[in-house]
């Protein structure tokens, strides 16, 4: 049943990693019809997304992000989108090393003009069980959930009032990974940051499922036979 089960997984992730790898080569789809669609399904992961609006800069998150090479940031910043019933929406513009996660060491980054950006959503994370705890007062971020970031700094009724002050009809739940081009003024922060990969393990667990069954069945067999022979054995003798 388990061996089954696991071939049912293994059909659902093949469809799935199918899915996700087609999504970031289509035409991108609206801010509204993105939400509309995560709103109604829940499920709009790395579908492609065009904004247009400005950047809050002084709304910017750094959320951990090492590689092999160097400690790292992904940088996050909110975008105020044009139209009546405008969102804000966070970006993760990209990545930077640690040496400028400041601010002030990339300059020509802090755009100021109305940009279009073009870029992956992503879901919030589930923090994990070893994950560290995010850190709002240092600005250090450890997992992506924008309701946790928006003005975290600030009291619920200012944040509000913000929010309100800024003619924003809500803050998008989910966020947007900017893609790589067109780079950013000065090159930084990086874009394309995202990496789209699902493992597909359920084969290797089916055959081990099965297995197991296939070796347990083994093990039955012999202790049967044993305990036949055992029985057969302790009859006492008929008498001729």
């Amino acid at each position: 049943g388990l061996g089954t089960w696991q071939l049912n997984r293994k059909a659902w992730k093949e469809d799935l990693i199918a899915k996700l790898a087609a999504r970031p080569k289509v035409e991108p789809v609206s801010l509204q019809a993105a939400l509309e669609q995560f709103q109604k399904t829940g499920e709009a992961e790395y579908v492609r997304v065009r904004v247009k609006g400005t950047f809050a800069h002084q709304s910017e998150r750094h959320l951990y992000a090492p590689t092999q090479d160097s400690q790292g940031w992904n940088i996050f910043t909110i975008l105020r989108t044009e139209g009546p019933a405008s969102y804000a929406v966070y970006i993760n513009r990209g990545w930077v090393p640690d040496k400028l996660k400041d601010p002030a060491s990339r300059p020509d980054g802090q755009v100021a003009d109305v940009v279009t950006i073009t870029g992956l959503l992503r879901a919030p994370e589930v923090k994990g069980r070893f994950t560290p705890q995010n850190d709002p007062k240092n600005n250090r971020w450890y997992s992506r959930v924008p309701s946790d970031m928006q003005w975290n700094d600030l009291p619920l009724e200012q944040r509000q009032r913000l929010l309100q002050e800024a003619k924003y009809q809500s803050v998008a739940p989910f966020s947007l990974d900017a893609e790589a081009e067109p780079a950013n003024p000065g090159g930084w922060p990086k874009g394309g940051a995202t990496f789209v990969q699902l493992s597909n393990r359920h084969l290797e667990y089916a055959v081990t499922w099965f297995g197991t069954a296939l070796t347990l069945l083994g093990v039955f067999i012999v202790f049967a036979r044993q305990r036949l022979t055992q029985i057969s054995g302790d009859k006492p003798v008929q008498p001729e």
